[in-house]
């Protein structure tokens, strides 16, 4: 007998990575930076409609960010939770993981390690084969590919480096993102 429909929905996710994906990154420089303050978070266009076109297919919504100006000690935590809670009122995401470290810490959750998704998987059940991971910089891809998901880079165009694996595909936006993983789908 097969996995009930019910059951083999709650095996996928699409895990999202937050600035630049989910909301309006700060550029300098040609690379990205998170808001400031909770006030000053501006969730993308495109973005409530696109994640419950994902929420109605199945897929479970998980945020995965690194942010390491906590451990800089250039923005507290609290914030960045206050960020966090505003989200999740604001958007149908069933939950987010969040490194606090930087490069030199060396922890095993910081993108581009897959940490973050691995520990998602355990806490789900997730397939990690059946999920896909979006988001804007080379951290993310390389991420989801080391976690074995499906990578899809938001193009937005940042002066660095390339990932060291192709995405599946690249897009201009969350909502373009969800389209394409929408069509994967109803291909199989």
């Amino acid at each position: 007998m097969g996995i009930s429909p019910i059951a083999e929905r709650k095996t996928r996710a699409t895990f999202i990575d937050r600035d630049g994906v989910l909301n309006r990154a700060i550029v300098r420089d040609g690379k990205p930076y998170p808001p400031e303050t909770p006030a000053d978070l501006e969730i993308l266009d495109g973005v409530r409609e696109a994640l419950a076109k994902l929420k109605v297919a199945g897929f479970l919504l998980l945020v995965v960010t690194n942010q390491p100006d906590v451990a800089k000690g250039i923005q507290s935590r609290e914030t960045v939770e206050a960020m966090h809670l505003k989200l999740q009122a604001e958007l149908p995401l069933d939950d987010i993981f969040v490194c606090y470290h930087q490069d030199s810490d060396e922890c095993s959750c910081r993108k581009p390690k897959p940490g973050m998704l691995e520990m998602a998987a355990s806490r789900y059940g997730l397939d990690l084969g059946r999920c896909f991971m979006v988001g804007d910089r080379w951290r993310d891809v390389d991420a989801g590919y080391r976690a074995g998901c499906r990578s899809i880079l938001v193009d937005s165009g940042y002066r660095e480096r390339k990932p060291e694996n192709e995405p599946v595909a690249k897009v201009s936006s969350l909502w373009e993102a969800a389209e394409w993983i929408l069509r994967q789908e109803q291909q199989k």
